[in-house]
């Protein structure tokens, strides 16, 4: 058998093996139905999704007035630093973003990081679960469409890990997510444009402080990798303090990239301050 049949073939196969995946997942989900994986409700139809639909629309998706630099929902905002929020003339912006403004143009996210959404991160995040990235793209894909942001990327790219996170978990979730939102767009797609430098401090909560020193500098475009007016959508699971994004953005702006808009998952609740800029 020559060399071009031989691979014919082992893609035929390839194709059938992943076929057979997954028909069986499904098939056991109909005689070997399972628990939803966060609240263990008995899961009744063939889906490859191991988590309900009461679960999934449960997810406090983020909706009516928000910052229109960052997103954060106003409504998360003090009673005195809604005062000022809204003028006549100027887009409803957040006390932080009045203040300053991120190296990215805009952010939006898809839902708050909170309840049960805080669980199906954690699923994304620690266990490779494809079925679920699968899900959250199309969220993603939503977002971008009703923001607007589609007509404004020419590429997607993910919020890297370092190199040794990378190694321990065997995958990064923020590229789980950009992969199938690249397609879903059908855009081109850049998993090894951003590098990063330096790894998280070894401290499971860091405070905002922390997390803003943490990722001064700790970003760059790979050797070689072509940015020059680029607008890039930038993604990744959660946006806490924006740090992550912001110092992401800054490593494009800085290598030539036009713009950059960011875009999560979740966003967390509490309001970003930002220090040291």
């Amino acid at each position: 058998m020559g060399k071009s049949a031989a691979r014919a073939v082992s893609s035929s196969t390839d194709r059938f093996a992943a076929w057979l995946a997954a028909a069986g997942a499904g098939l056991a989900s109909i005689f070997l139905p399972a628990g939803c994986r966060l609240c263990e409700q008995l899961l009744t139809n063939a889906s490859r999704l191991p988590i309900c639909g009461d679960c999934l629309a449960s997810f406090p998706r983020i909706g009516g007035c928000i910052c229109q630099n960052c997103g954060l929902p106003l409504d998360l905002v003090t009673a005195d630093e809604r005062e000022g929020v809204a003028h006549p003339d100027a887009k409803p912006l957040c006390e932080s973003c009045r203040e300053d403004t991120y190296h990215f143009d805009r952010a939006r996210s898809f839902a708050r990081y909170q309840d049960s959404l805080v669980r199906a991160i954690v699923l994304l995040k620690f266990e490779e679960m494809e079925p679920l990235a699968d899900w959250f793209a199309d969220r993603l894909a939503e977002v971008v469409r009703q923001s607007g942001m589609e007509t404004e990327t020419d590429v997607v790219v993910p919020v890297p890990l370092h190199k040794e996170r990378h190694r321990e978990r065997g995958f990064n979730q923020a590229e789980l997510l950009s992969k199938r939102l690249a397609k879903r767009l059908r855009l081109p797609h850049q998993g090894v444009l951003l590098v990063r430098k330096r790894p998280r401090p070894n401290k499971l909560l860091l405070t905002t402080r922390e997390r803003w020193e943490a990722v001064r500098g700790a970003f760059a475009t790979r050797s070689g990798s072509q940015v020059d007016n680029k607008r890039v959508l930038l993604v990744d699971d959660v946006m806490t303090t924006g740090a992550t994004l912001d110092a992401c953005a800054k490593a494009l702006r800085e290598a030539g990239a036009s713009s950059v808009v960011g875009l999560t998952v979740a966003r967390a609740i509490l309001n970003p301050r930002k220090f040291g800029r």
